[in-house]
């Protein structure tokens, strides 16, 4: 007799995990890989982590820690939005998580009821609608597009069909790297307020921008929740930590299911996290480096053809609109993986209506990929 698998299981895969583990594939056969599919920074973690690292392996026995994390890292939280943003934020409502993943379950658990209506924006980050439907709520697609800098705005919510419970905005965003101004995410946020619509701020991107500077959803309502991680300007993709700024109402029930679901974040990632904060100078040369990058793909890929790339503010990415090359980006991807060693992500990740003609480009890689890649893709399309 076979048994039944849960239908909460059956979601759309992330597809740029597939794309990754078919570059790897390839890489593993001896042929060149270049990496613009996953948005992974390509510098290792700040020096300091790696002492506290290893100071941390030799001093501590690396035990549970409470679940909402070690003080000196919600402390250390804490001090950052008030020297970057001008926040006061009591340590008391930052949860540390198992990476920013961990971050979103607990917020959708916490915050909506099985059935709640939570909008998601198309294009945006896959995963979100996709917790969310495991876990039994109804993610709303909200189509965004460059007549409002693929972002959602409250025109653009007023013609939502039906109640909204709860929305979720990013900015800088994925794949598009647009963002919000101080006085779009103000006009959000009251929005939102005034209508009983819970705001899950998604800041992961926050430090990475080119131009301006991202603005705190907390700057303006003291009742969202923000999610962030270590993963992106931190450059700790691996270390699996990340962390919640939480209304205080709230706080208690996070602390519960993260103590059943979690019992507590990776200890050595949090003792070693907590140095982070003393590198800035380092984390911001990184950021210079992922600027070079994507000046030289803004100025070459329009040479092979991908001339019409989304605003590109924060994050490093790239999203094209492929329409004039094809409607299949997961073919088309998968083409160009085979043919030229360049993984991208196609766009039907992002967004399910329309990113079968569309593709997104990371450049958190290497500026010897990122110039590899330009010269492939120039001569494939020629």
């Amino acid at each position: 007799m076979t048994l039944k698998a849960a239908k909460r299981g059956a979601i759309p895969p992330f597809i740029v995990m597939d794309v990754m583990r078919a570059a790897n594939v390839r890489a593993d056969s001896g042929k060149d890989v270049f990496h613009l599919e996953v948005g992974q920074p390509s510098t290792p973690a700040p020096g300091a982590v790696l002492d506290a690292a290893r100071a941390a392996l030799g001093a501590d026995r690396l035990g549970y820690t409470d679940a909402l994390g070690v003080p000196i890292l919600r402390e250390r939280i804490a001090a950052y939005y008030a020297d970057t943003y001008g926040v006061q934020v009591d340590p008391s409502q930052i949860v540390a998580t198992t990476g920013s993943s961990g971050g979103f379950v607990l917020s959708f658990l916490a915050a909506f009821d099985a059935g709640d209506r939570v909008g998601v924006c198309s294009p945006g980050y896959p995963a979100y609608r996709n917790i969310l439907r495991a876990l039994g709520n109804e993610p709303v697609d909200i189509l965004v597009g460059a007549d409002t800098h693929f972002q959602p705005t409250p025109e653009v919510l007023d013609r939502v069909d039906g109640k909204l419970d709860g929305l979720i905005v990013a900015s800088p965003s994925n794949p598009t790297g647009s963002m919000l101004d101080a006085s779009a995410l103000k006009a959000l946020t009251g929005y939102c307020r005034e209508r009983g619509i819970r705001l899950i701020s998604d800041e992961i991107y926050h430090g990475i921008t080119f131009g301006q500077k991202a603005e705190t959803a907390l700057s303006f309502d003291d009742q969202v929740i923000v999610i962030n991680s270590f993963s992106k300007y931190f450059s700790m993709t691996g270390w699996r930590l990340g962390w919640m700024v939480v209304p205080e109402p709230l706080v208690r029930s996070v602390e519960c299911l993260a103590q059943n679901m979690f019992i507590s974040p990776p200890t050595l990632s949090q003792l070693a996290g907590s140095a982070v904060f003393d590198c800035i100078g380092e984390l911001d040369a990184n950021v210079a480096h992922y600027a070079r990058n994507r000046k030289l793909l803004l100025a070459e890929l329009p040479k092979a053809g991908f001339d019409k790339l989304a605003p590109s503010d924060g994050a490093f990415y790239l999203y094209a609109d492929i329409a004039h090359m094809t409607n299949d980006s997961q073919d088309f991807c998968r083409r160009m993986l085979a043919e030229t060693g360049v993984a991208t992500t196609p766009g039907v990740d992002f967004d399910p209506q329309r990113g079968s003609h569309t593709l997104r480009f990371s450049f958190a890689g290497s500026a010897e990929d990122m110039a590899a890649a330009a010269e492939r893709l120039k001569g494939w399309l020629a």
